[in-house]
């Protein structure tokens, strides 16, 4: 769910914003299979593990048509900016540390990178430190964390 209580229909779907149609339409049939009540192993009388066949297939028109899909990003985008709500609250330990050659002056920083459950990464670098950023978003789904860390004697505690 979105801040709003609208569906997020690439979590439903189990995709990445940049998902192709072909991709779409593979997810929407699997996830067609894994609410299906001959396909589900545990309590069929579970509701948590029902969901909603209309809904799955309101993702799959949306996400499959160009026109709808730009029209639900735009409005998911505008949402996410108004209101960032992080799912979870994440120690800085917890991610991985690499470092980063500059671009242009070639001088080395610093980059945290955590898995999301979509597949892409959360990504924290020496910037979002300097500047005291804590919300992080996923690279590759609208998924936000608070990412927990404060500077101690001119290092990071976690």
């Amino acid at each position: 769910m979105t801040n709003e209580g609208v569906t997020d229909y690439y979590s439903l779907l189990r995709i990445a914003r940049s998902a192709s149609p072909n991709t779409i339409k593979a997810a929407y049939h699997r996830a067609l299979l894994r609410v299906h009540p001959d396909k589900i192993r545990q309590r069929a009388d579970d509701p948590a593990q029902l969901a909603d066949v209309g809904l799955l297939h309101d993702a799959f028109l949306t996400l499959s048509s160009a026109t709808l899909r730009s029209a639900y990003d735009a409005q998911d985008m505008q949402t996410r900016r108004a209101d960032p709500r992080p799912a979870q609250v994440v120690s800085l330990e917890l991610f991985e540390c690499s470092d980063l050659e500059g671009s242009d002056s070639g001088a080395i920083s610093k980059c945290w990178t955590l898995g999301c459950r979509c597949g892409y990464k959360y990504e924290v670098t020496e910037d979002h430190l300097e500047r005291g950023l804590h919300l992080v978003e996923c690279g590759g789904c609208s998924e936000v964390i608070w990412v927990g860390y404060e500077e101690v004697d001119g290092g990071l505690r976690t």
